[in-house]
């Protein structure tokens, strides 16, 4: 079987058409860590959305991204914007790195967790508990005893 190297132009074009019509709307662009502990960096892989990210099954390598050093990111606009014409999705992380590096215009998005506000439990008035009726307790006086 002949590698994606090899294949003609046109050629290419009819796989991206087979892999667009065969996943249909569960494309995403995402993207996958490859660096080493406490040194991040990462591949933007377009991939089916039902793919773990560290399963390593993605259809094409978009590009690169380094977090710790922003000069290091190379995006292969042309597929980038291609794919996004397919239909693929990207993710809210890889939407803001496009954004950022104008190959798409529009604003970022937030995807950071909504904070949830711990609710204050309201004390609720107390309604007044009936109270059974009582019967009045008559005193009673100590017998006095005559002393002789």
């Amino acid at each position: 079987m002949a590698s994606m190297r090899t294949i003609s132009r046109s050629a290419k074009a009819c796989v991206s058409k087979s892999i667009v019509l065969r996943y249909r709307n569960m494309l995403k662009i995402r993207l996958q860590r490859t660096g080493r502990k406490h040194q991040p960096t990462f591949r933007l892989v377009l991939t089916d959305s039902k793919n773990s990210t560290k399963s390593g099954k993605l259809l094409e390598v978009l590009g690169s991204h380094d977090a710790r050093n922003d000069k290091n990111t190379a995006i292969n606009a042309d597929r980038v914007k291609h794919w996004l014409k397919q239909g693929a999705k990207a993710t809210g992380t890889v939407h803001n790195l496009l954004v950022s590096n104008k190959i798409i215009a529009g604003k970022k998005i937030n995807v950071l967790p909504k904070k949830t506000v711990a609710k204050k439990e309201e004390e609720a008035p107390v309604a007044p508990v009936a109270a059974a009726p009582v019967a009045p307790v008559e005193a009673v006086a100590p017998e006095v005893t005559p002393e002789a």
